[in-house]
């Protein structure tokens, strides 16, 4: 059962009633049974206020896991595997990744009961935003630079890796709609096996409003997608997914996580999703401060300082702004009308997320921010 004072964070950057019940001590026995990590003392510390699934801390120190539980409906243990064959591939190659546990076949993903479960080694260094929600701007330009930097030795560590594109579509950062020629086309080629996204789009008018707020955006783009490599990226690189290290000499990223979204996009499309994600107030448009190009500055310089960019790579990265959420806010059209059958949180994708980032742009702090990205090739 959910936990009598849980929250987790909601569409508005309030608290709200979790859509799934917190893990539970009953859970955590079942799970005893099948990872030997979970010995000893692994009384539950702490629950995640994450919406999409559940999660929690288990234990203490250096032997606290780092438990996430799915519903089926979201990720089999196949799918999850895919996440996770990509962290092997980067733990391999220096980057601080949180450890996967293994069961005791070997597996670091099991079904059980409806639900698919991951363990993973809470990882090292200073959880500083913990409570913040994608989306909710930096306001620290080192912690900018450092992310960026970050980023780019991620990127250097996933050359190489090759796997298939993802097997679901489901909460999964996807590039497939923009690199696509004809994007109405290619969203309608995928409707018959996405049946719940289907049905939320028979709705609306939903070729009249991607040809008015995403396309002009998609024409800028043109073929200049077609010579970004394949990549296989992290694609949600906010602050609240990394752990730093605090000394004298500045912070660092100590840890990397939740790779939830993590498919082959593109190194760029990974770049513009952490600007989107940690320069924009999505959730405080007309605050004092929602937009902060310094932080999407500093996020292009950290990430230059390791990896070289041209001028024509920082100018599509600006073009490539506007449309980097297409295929996975329909993602979350898909899961919210299809899996937690929430109508008012399908609409709040569709509307606010979908079509409302893609017509932010055109205004003037949006048209800025793009120009001053512009500007820095």
């Amino acid at each position: 059962m959910t936990l009598p004072n849980h929250r987790v964070q909601g569409l508005d950057n309030d608290e709200v009633a979790p859509d799934w019940p917190a893990i539970d001590a009953t859970e955590i026995a079942w799970l005893r049974t099948r990872f030997p990590a979970l010995q000893g003392d692994a009384a539950l510390q702490w629950h995640s206020p994450r919406p999409l699934s559940a999660a929690a801390i288990v234990g203490h120190g250096a032997d606290a896991v780092f438990v996430k539980r799915h519903h089926a409906t979201v990720r089999s243990a196949a799918t999850l595997q895919e996440e996770h064959g990509f962290i092997d591939h980067l733990a391999t190659r220096g980057v601080p990744v949180a450890s996967l546990l293994r069961d005791r076949d070997g597996a670091t993903a099991v079904e059980h009961a409806g639900w698919t479960y991951e363990l993973h080694r809470v990882g090292h260094g200073v959880d500083l935003y913990r409570d913040a929600p994608s989306w909710t701007p930096l306001t620290d330009v080192g912690h900018a630079r450092e992310a960026g930097r970050a980023l780019a030795e991620l990127h250097q560590a996933a050359a190489g890796y090759t796997a298939a594109q993802r097997g679901t579509h489901l909460l999964v950062a996807r590039d497939d709609l923009i690199r696509a020629r004809d994007p109405l086309a290619a969203l309608a080629a995928q409707l018959d096996e996405r049946p719940a996204l289907a049905d939320y789009l028979a709705g609306t008018a939903w070729q009249d409003d991607l040809q008015r707020d995403l396309l002009p955006w998609h024409a800028r783009v043109g073929v200049r997608l077609d010579q970004e490599p394949r990549l296989w990226a992290h694609n949600d690189w906010h602050v609240s997914n990394l752990l730093w290290h605090q000394d004298v000499t500045g912070d660092r990223v100590g840890t990397v996580l939740d790779f939830g979204l993590a498919s082959p996009t593109s190194a760029l499309f990974d770049l513009a999703t952490a600007i989107e994600r940690n320069a924009i107030a999505w959730l405080d448009l007309d605050g004092t401060m929602p937009v902060r190009p310094d932080i999407a500055l500093a996020l292009v310089d950290g990430y230059r300082a390791v990896l070289p960019l041209s001028a024509a790579r920082v100018h599509l990265l600006a073009d490539l702004l506007p449309l980097v959420h297409l295929d996975f806010a329909l993602s979350e059209v898909e899961y919210f009308h299809g899996v937690t059958r929430s109508t008012p949180n399908a609409h709040v994708a569709y509307r606010t997320f979908l079509l409302g980032h893609a017509q932010w742009f055109g205004t003037p702090r949006g048209t800025a921010l793009l120009a001053g990205l512009h500007a820095a090739a």
